[in-house]
């Protein structure tokens, strides 16, 4: 297990997280919300909006998560890689959105502000603009996975 943590850390320190991590690093700040739930919690949300820029991506992590029905089609590894973190979170029990981890609409734009100077924002594949990142926040908000 130490050698697995090992090459996971290696791994972050190569590619760094996106804007999942930004936002999350804020959330647990704020709310006192544990790390890895804030991550799964924003995580369909996220990708969804990443989706709409760069859905070839999606067909690597696809095929890495066992779905090599989709080919090359991004449309269809789109579908099954939000499908499944879905399903995932449903199965572990993370909670539907950020509301039931004590987040408040108000703390939308200081959340956005501070995610937006996380240096893990940074190699996300799109960059968002600030408006852009409290609509990710009020999306997290509102949805019912």
């Amino acid at each position: 297990m130490a050698y697995a943590e090992f090459l996971a850390g290696m791994a972050f320190n190569s590619a760094s997280l996106g804007y999942v991590h930004a936002m999350a690093h804020q959330l647990g700040g704020m709310y006192h919300a544990a790390h890895g739930v804030c991550n799964a919690v924003l995580l369909p949300v996220v990708q969804t909006y990443n989706a709409k820029y760069v859905p070839e991506l999606f067909i690597d992590i696809a095929h890495a998560m066992g779905f090599v029905e989709v080919g090359q089609d991004s449309a269809k590894a789109v579908k099954a890689v939000l499908e499944a973190i879905a399903d995932l979170n449903k199965k572990l029990g993370i909670p539907p959105n950020i509301k039931a981890l004590g987040a408040k609409p108000e703390d939308f734009e200081i959340l956005a502000d501070n995610a937006m100077k996380d240096a893990c924002g940074l190699t996300n594949p799109h960059q968002p603009t600030k408006p852009e990142v409290v609509e990710l926040f009020r999306l997290a908000y509102e949805q019912n996975q």
